[in-house]
């Protein structure tokens, strides 16, 4: 294993802990209640054994412990930022840079300073694990990466709400058709998978949902496109 793939392997670990291992009403509750939270205990332990258990490295329990000590401060922390008048709308985003500037630290101290277990090796090339975190964020992550965005532009459509599931399924399907055809090479596809949408989609004279949907289109396309991008430079 080089530090590529244990870099990756831990953006894999930090992806699955505060996306994919908490639903949205969990969630909620951390952001309400902070370190009174039942649930960000449970929380905190997930990160750490997913941090642990993808590095690979016995020796990496207490650089697993430190993600998940500064993630407990972070996330108890992020209450009061979201109770904030000018920062409550950006919370999420510092929120996650935040968590990513941490793991970043950890994980260069620890190939810097302990070295990579050698005995430890993973089969699977950078390219292989970047291409796996790519869909990974693809999916989830991505919806309430875009929300957030929205939220924090104000960005919204007065006095309707209809079919928000449906909406969150083409996303996820454009974004994983967009990054596949990216990593297969074939850039015409996206292009005209764009043009495909914006007739099915903006066949209306609704100019303020027009815009919201495209607004949301174009994040949407364009996390698939530096997620694309970004698997490219591993090969």
């Amino acid at each position: 294993m080089n530090a590529t793939q244990f870099f990756i392997l831990q953006l894999i670990a930090h992806m699955l802990a505060d996306f994919y291992f908490q639903n949205d009403r969990l969630a909620e509750q951390k952001n309400t209640h902070g370190f009174r939270s039942p649930f960000l205990k449970w929380h905190i332990l997930i990160v750490f054994v997913l941090s642990w258990g993808l590095s690979f490295q016995l020796s990496f329990v207490y650089g697993a412990l430190v993600i998940a000590l500064t993630h407990y401060i972070i996330d108890g922390l992020k209450v009061y930022l979201n109770r904030s008048k000018w920062l409550g709308k950006y919370a999420f985003f510092i929120d996650q840079v935040l968590h990513l500037g941490v793991i970043i630290a950890v994980t260069v101290a620890y190939v810097l300073y302990l070295g990579l277990d050698p005995y430890w090796e993973v089969k699977w090339s950078s390219t292989l694990l970047m291409a796996i975190f790519a869909y990974i964020t693809c999916l989830k992550p991505s919806n309430i990466f875009i929300k957030e965005v929205l939220r924090a532009y104000e960005i919204s459509v007065p006095g309707t709400n209809d079919l928000p599931n449906a909406g969150k399924l083409i996303g996820v399907m454009e974004r994983v058709l967009v990054l596949t055809f990216i990593l297969m090479g074939e850039f015409q596809a996206v292009g005209f998978l764009i043009a495909a949408k914006s007739i099915l989609r903006f066949k209306n004279d609704d100019i303020i949902k027009a815009e919201y949907v495209l607004t949301g289109t174009l994040i949407s396309f364009g996390i698939a496109i530096l997620l694309g991008s970004f698997v490219g430079l591993a090969y």
